[in-house]
C-alpha cells in the first residue's frame, strides 16, 4: 500500500469516527471538495474549514446515519487515488444507499483536492434537495 493510499484509508476511518482533529491533519489548509449537482450541499467547498463544515452539514441533514464504508482504495496516478465507498443514510423517511467513487489528489502527502462521482446524480439531488 502506498503512502498516499494509507493517508485516504486513515481519512475514511477518520470521518467514520467523526475525528475532525484527523481529518484536519491529513489535509492542506486550502483543500478543495467539489460536489456536483444542484442540492444545497453541491459546489466547491474550498479551505479545511468550509470541507468540514460540509461533513458537519451532511451529518445534520441526515441525523447523523450518514456512512461510508470504505471498499477499495486504489493508485489512479501521481498524487492521484480512487477511493470507492458505499454511501449510505437515512433522511425525512428516505433512503440513500450507492456504491460511489471519490477521487483524491495529494500534495505533500496531503489531501488537496477530493472530486465526487455520484452513479445517479439525480438521486443524490434528491436525497439532499
Amino acid at each position: 500500500m502506498s503512502a498516499n493510499e494509507d493517508t485516504v484509508r486513515r481519512g475514511y476511518e477518520a470521518f467514520g469516527q467523526g475525528d475532525m482533529d484527523t481529518l484536519r491533519s491529513i489535509m492542506t489548509p486550502d483543500v478543495v471538495q467539489s460536489v456536483p449537482g444542484k442540492s444545497q450541499v453541491s459546489g466547491d467547498h474550498k479551505g479545511i474549514d468550509n470541507v468540514l463544515g460540509y461533513y458537519a452539514k451532511l451529518f445534520e441533514l441526515t441525523g447523523g446515519t450518514l456512512k461510508a464504508d470504505l471498499q477499495s482504495v486504489t493508485d489512479d496516478g501521481p498524487d492521484k487515488v480512487l477511493a470507492v465507498h458505499k454511501l449510505t443514510a437515512q433522511r425525512g423517511g428516505k433512503s440513500y444507499d450507492e456504491t460511489e467513487k471519490l477521487h483524491f489528489t495529494l500534495s505533500g502527502g496531503k489531501v488537496s483536492r477530493l472530486d465526487e462521482e455520484h452513479p445517479d446524480l439525480a438521486k443524490f439531488e434528491d436525497f439532499f434537495s
